[in-house]
């Protein structure tokens, strides 16, 4: 049965001699915390776990101390088993979590109930915190700043040989599960469940010790060990997919959960590893250049998208688009994770529309960098009403467009953009956007829509902290 929260009590008033105290930032964070619309938001996902899940069975976890403790795992960039034992080991975090003296829920536990919350809800929530930031005064909308950023999934770096041993290594591992199954009832059971992990860890050996020769020899080697290793992956979808028709000819008998997710993930992986087996075919044994978006980089987390941002350091990427809008006072209003690697100039006229609706008027001053600048983008802003359009165009420029981009206000609005960069490099520190640790594409959106909600509810926060010390 759902629970919504346990009695309340205050830790403080039973262990006085302590003398220990909330931190300001966090006494207004709890402040902000007991707010209708984000706690509703959330137990109507949580309530969605079990068709009963509201009305009957044991106690759950309470929806107050889950929404609490999620927000303290990203305001800290914390891990749950880290959650879980700084708030068991912290009378403040016991207090502010709302579990008082009872067990901190596991971290297993909170990981289940954190996968229920919907994107959809995130996105909600973020556009509610957007309006307390108004509420309390820390921003008008006034000016607004663009950018975009990756956040990287949690892939290791793609390689062909690599990405067809991970292949090999899941669906070996799957049908090893099935042959307990299956063992008694299928034929040829010897050459079915036969297991080629170890020939194909021994062909992987083989070539990356031929790549790291050099020499037309050495690259006819990689060929070589390349085509072996495609015919044994080869051999190993197809005992999957035999495997795959017998789980399924039980399920048909015998509803069985473990018969019939070893069939699912059977059906998950095949196309995975068809698709790598195609892209290495072409790449590495025809010679051919394989298009980015026609690439799987990763068999786990397929949503995973190649990116060339430009960086020195890093030329290329591999993970998700984030797309970013902050107004002054330092509050994200606008966190939208975008497919494949986009033109961000396509993002700017969205974005504008999208600070009407939160805001209800256009800002002043909008502002990004060179790859927004179009005249389009710069002609369509000025036309919606944005006062200050600080678009500073890259290249050679003409005289006239000299003169107007030195202007002091632009001048004083491209200074302020830059402020933008250091704000990435601040959610990618402390609120963990520079790694996604969620799967999938819902994880990745979870992941980013929690981030950017700690960050916001922690500057509101700081902004009434100061407000209250002020007056104090």
């Amino acid at each position: 049965m759902l629970r919504e929260r346990y009695d309340p009590m205050n830790l403080f008033e039973y262990i006085p001699a302590l003398g220990m105290e909330t931190d300001a930032v966090l006494t207004q964070l709890d402040t902000l915390l007991d707010d209708d619309v984000v706690f509703q938001a959330v137990k109507a996902d949580v309530s969605r776990r079990f068709p009963r899940t509201s009305s009957f069975g044991r106690p759950s976890t309470p929806v107050e101390v889950i929404l609490r403790m999620l927000v303290v795992k990203h305001l800290y960039h914390w891990s749950y088993e880290q959650t879980e034992q700084w708030v068991s080991d912290s009378l403040v975090l016991r207090q502010f979590c709302r579990i008082y003296t009872a067990k901190a829920p596991d971290d297993t536990t909170l990981l289940r109930w954190a996968n229920l919350i919907q994107p959809q809800t995130l996105e909600r929530l973020l556009d509610h915190v957007v309006a307390l930031a108004k509420q309390h005064h820390v921003t008008r909308g006034r000016n607004l700043r663009l950018d975009s950023t990756v956040v990287e999934t949690n892939v290791h770096y793609p390689v062909d040989s690599t990405l067809l041993a991970d292949g090999v290594r899941v669906l070996a591992r799957t049908i090893r599960r099935a042959k307990p199954i299956l063992k008694d009832t299928v034929e040829r059971a010897r050459t079915l469940f036969r297991d080629r992990s170890r020939r194909v860890r021994q062909v992987t050996k083989e070539l990356i010790d031929a790549s790291r020769r050099r020499g037309e020899q050495a690259a006819q080697e990689v060929k070589q060990h390349y085509q072996r290793l495609l015919d044994l992956t080869r051999q190993v979808v197809e005992q999957a997919q035999q495997v795959q028709e017998h789980l399924h000819a039980q399920v048909a008998q015998q509803a069985d959960g473990l018969t019939r997710r070893l069939a699912e993930t059977i059906e998950t992986f095949v196309p995975r590893v068809e698709q790598v087996i195609t892209q290495t075919t072409r790449r590495v044994l025809h010679d051919e250049q394989v298009p980015a978006s026609e690439k799987l980089v990763s068999l786990f987390e397929p949503h995973t998208a190649i990116i060339r941002k430009g960086k020195a350091g890093k030329p290329v990427e591999f993970g998700r688009v984030l797309w970013l809008g902050e107004v002054e006072g330092g509050v994200i209003t606008q966190a939208k994770i975008l497919d494949g690697n986009p033109d961000d100039a396509a993002q700017f006229l969205p974005s504008l529309e999208t600070h009407v609706q939160q805001f209800g008027r256009p800002p002043n001053l909008v502002a990004g960098d060179g790859k927004l600048a179009t005249p389009t983008n710069e002609q369509t802003a000025q036309q919606r009403g944005v006062k200050h359009v600080v678009l500073p165009r890259p290249g050679r420029k003409t005289p006239a467009r000299r003169a107007h981009e030195q202007q002091r206000w632009f001048r004083k609005g491209r200074d302020w953009r830059a402020g933008i960069e250091g704000r990435i490099s601040g959610l990618k520190r402390r609120h963990g956007l520079r790694r996604c640790r969620y799967h999938g594409d819902e994880g990745m959106d979870r992941w980013v829509g929690w981030g950017v909600i700690a960050h916001d509810l922690r500057v509101i926060a700081q902004h009434e902290a100061a407000k209250a010390s002020r007056q104090g």
